[in-house]
Order: C-alpha cells, then sequence, then structure tokens
C-alpha cells in the first residue's frame, strides 16, 4: 500500500506538467499549415515496376477531392534516369484540375543551382525554400539547431520543411518546426517514397498522420481525413504494399 500511495502523487505531476507544456506551447504554433503532398512524384519515382498512368491520375484526383492544396503532380525528368516518370505529359493532361488547387511538377535544372545556397536562392526570388532530411536521420534538436542558423538569413515564412521517417522521427521533427514557426510542410500519402541514395531510407512523413496530428493540435488543413485515408488505401492496394502511415494501420487495419 506504501508504493501505492507513492506513486499516485507522481502521475498526477506527471499529468500537471504534461497540461503545462502543452498550455504554455500552443500559442507558438501556426494556426493554418499549408500541406504540399508529394506522394505521386516523390512517392512513386524509385517504384521498380512501372505504374499504369491511369493509376496514377486516379490518385491525383482521389488526393484533390481530399482537398490537398498543393499536389506534386510529376516531374519532367529524363526517362533514361526515371523512367517511372516518363508519362509527364499523359500524368498533366488526364488529371482533373480542381479550382483552388494547385499541382507543380519538378523540373530540375543542376547546373543551374548545384552550387546554390539557402540565402542566395531567396536573394534569386524564390519564394518558398523547403528543407529536407531525405535520409531521414534528423532529430528535433538537430531540426531546431538548423532553422535556427536558417532564420538568420531567410524569413520563416519562406520555409517549408521536408522530413523522412527512417528513424522514426518525421512526426518529431516537424512538430519542432512548427513550433518555430514553420507553416509548410512536405509529406506523402501512406508514406510512400525514400531515397534512393541511402540504404534503408524508408519513405515520407505519411500525410495522414500529419492531418491527424495538425486537427489534434487544432491547427487547419482543410484537408479531408478520411477521403486522404481512401487514396492511401487505393495506392498501396495497386502497389501491393502496406500503408507507412500510423494512422492508417489503426483504421484501415491494411
Amino acid at each position: 500500500m506504501a508504493t501505492t500511495r507513492k506513486m499516485i502523487p507522481r502521475k498526477r505531476l506527471r499529468l500537471a506538467s504534461l497540461q503545462a507544456i502543452s498550455t504554455s506551447s500552443v500559442g507558438t504554433f501556426p494556426k493554418q499549415v499549408k500541406i504540399v503532398e508529394v506522394g505521386p512524384r516523390d512517392g512513386l519515382q524509385n517504384e521498380k515496376n512501372i505504374i499504369p498512368t491511369p493509376v496514377k491520375i486516379k490518385l491525383i484526383d482521389m488526393l484533390s477531392e481530399a482537398r490537398l492544396p498543393v499536389i506534386e503532380a510529376t516531374s519532367f525528368v529524363s526517362p533514361k534516369w526515371v523512367p517511372q516518370m516518363a508519362d509527364h505529359a499523359e500524368v498533366l493532361k488526364g488529371i482533373q484540375k480542381f479550382p483552388g488547387i494547385s499541382y507543380p511538377v519538378l523540373i530540375p535544372n543542376v547546373k543551374g543551382f548545384q552550387a546554390a545556397v539557402t540565402k542566395k536562392l531567396y536573394s534569386m526570388g524564390c519564394y518558398e525554400i523547403s528543407l529536407g532530411d531525405t535520409i531521414g536521420v534528423g532529430t528535433p534538436g538537430i531540426m531546431k539547431d538548423m532553422l535556427s542558423a536558417v532564420m538568420y538569413e531567410v524569413p520563416v515564412a519562406a520555409l517549408a520543411v521536408h522530413c523522412h521517417d527512417t528513424y522514426g522521427q518525421a512526426l518529431a521533427n516537424t512538430l519542432m518546426a512548427l513550433q518555430m514557426g514553420v507553416s509548410v510542410v512536405d509529406s506523402s500519402v501512406a508514406g510512400l517514397g525514400g531515397c534512393p541514395y541511402a540504404r534503408g531510407a524508408s519513405g515520407n512523413l505519411a500525410t495522414e498522420d500529419l492531418v491527424y496530428m495538425l486537427a489534434g493540435l487544432g491547427i487547419h488543413t482543410g484537408v479531408n481525413l478520411q477521403k486522404l485515408l481512401e487514396a492511401g488505401t487505393f495506392i498501396c492496394q495497386a502497389l501491393n504494399r502496406k500503408t507507412g502511415s500510423k494512422v492508417a494501420q489503426a483504421t484501415c487495419k491494411l
């Protein structure tokens, strides 16, 4: 009984501490976050088997129905280097363009930006600079230090983050970025994607998990989580694989 009595106040202290932390921190979060859905491009580009064009088109249309504000549709790269994106013109022509939703494409220009640094990019007129942990080894502490350094040169309103989940830190790193004022986050439906240059690197931050967390924080995204889950189910069935989203695993049992 003595042990039990000692444990009770400890539990209460922890709860009180958590309440104090949440109360003091919530004011630092942005009221709204723009989610950049990279699944159709970054999430699919490294798939070994060529995905049929109609599947890509349907995925983008389903993501549009979920009201993702920005959906990376494809990439205009050489089919020699990225065969998966060889149908970029057909994809762009076939998707439905929903009002209020942007459908950017990646057009790499390695020669022009190879030596550019963050401050130089911003001074050249780049309206948004996405800071990526593409091999997923970062931690919230590293994210905090990196953003602190970059924010000396570039306003936080011009920054976005792109986190991979290799070490299970993507959501925590994103939360740290939000606390520091970042309001644009890249993510991928079902956690699709990976880094071709890092063996074992897993996919992007799952959009479903991001939307669920932001809703719990009272941060507006405009995204319909149920329709997003349906899009994740569709592409996972098409790829014959399990979802990388913890929220989808909990609700859909994929």
